[in-house]
């Protein structure tokens, strides 16, 4: 369906944020999955463009310097370092979009998926500050018209992992401040859609299978929460982004095809604090 959608409505890119070969990551950068779990799975003509991918926390179970080493060999497939910028001029127009890719498990540490805990602290105290500095350096010099965040772990989830501490902590206050447009992530395995201080926070993590978990539901401030898919039944599902000159829509598509919500969200600066609508 990922490949019928890019066709029908647009692909420039694919963005991978994380636990891309489930459950413990590869081992080298000759590891079968490589082929087996992305190649020969993501081969339609429509999928042949880029992908921008960032590590999961099972990725880091494995070694993500392979994974980084294998944009050597695979011409689509973009992972310069565990955290990096991307910056895209809008087609036959002025408005320029910036997507800063983070490392969520080197900033705040790994987690069990079983225990469905939080992220305790990070392996290195001196790499966790080093990219939060870079991140806050990044996100200060922006002046782009969309400004996107990507990680792994949430800000805000419902679901089974539920809020990131960590990330509640040291990425939604620089979120705030400098008026980012949204906050992309997965490892929660449904689709969510939570909107807070005009900042819109995507959950899409269900491109394997949906989890109907909502045992977080309670942490999340009950206004926030604007959509929420997790039938089990369904096979999965994905978001769609487009962005024009005016505005950046997401679409949340259920793997049979379904256009299940879709979100508006406003150029920067043209959003009010409290606009939470």
């Amino acid at each position: 369906m990922m490949a019928k959608t890019a066709s029908q409505m647009g692909a420039d890119f694919i963005l991978a944020v994380g636990d891309n070969f489930y459950y413990k990551g590869v081992t080298d950068v000759n590891d079968p999955r490589f082929q087996v779990t992305f190649e020969d799975v993501y081969n339609q003509d429509s999928l042949n463009i880029p992908w921008y991918v960032i590590a999961g926390n099972h990725d880091h179970v494995g070694n993500v310097l392979a994974q980084i080493e294998y944009s050597q060999k695979s011409k689509r497939w973009n992972f310069p370092y565990y955290y990096y910028e991307l910056n895209f001029r809008i087609p036959q127009t002025d408005s320029t979009l910036t997507i800063i890719m983070l490392d969520t498990v080197l900033l705040c540490g790994n987690s069990d998926d079983f225990l469905d805990q939080q992220p305790k602290a990070p392996r290195s105290g001196v790499q966790a500050n080093r990219q939060l500095l870079w991140l806050q350096e990044r996100l200060a010099k922006s002046k782009a018209d969309y400004l996107l965040v990507a990680g792994h772990y949430p800000v805000w989830s419902i679901s089974a992992h539920g809020p990131t501490d960590c990330l509640l902590k040291n990425l939604r206050p620089l979120l705030k401040k400098y008026k980012a447009t949204a906050y992309l992530c997965g490892h929660d395995h449904n689709l969510q859609y939570i909107k807070e201080s005009g900042i819109g926070y995507v959950v899409s993590g269900a491109g394997n299978f949906m989890d109907p978990d909502m045992r977080h539901r309670n942490k999340v401030p009950k206004d926030y929460l604007q959509f929420f898919s997790g039938d089990a039944g369904t096979l999965g599902g994905f978001a769609h982004v487009e962005v024009n000159k005016n505005e950046m829509t997401v679409t949340f598509i259920q793997a049979r095809g379904t256009s299940l919500y879709r979100a508006v969200l406003k150029k920067r600066g043209l959003f009010r604090e409290d606009d939470n609508v």
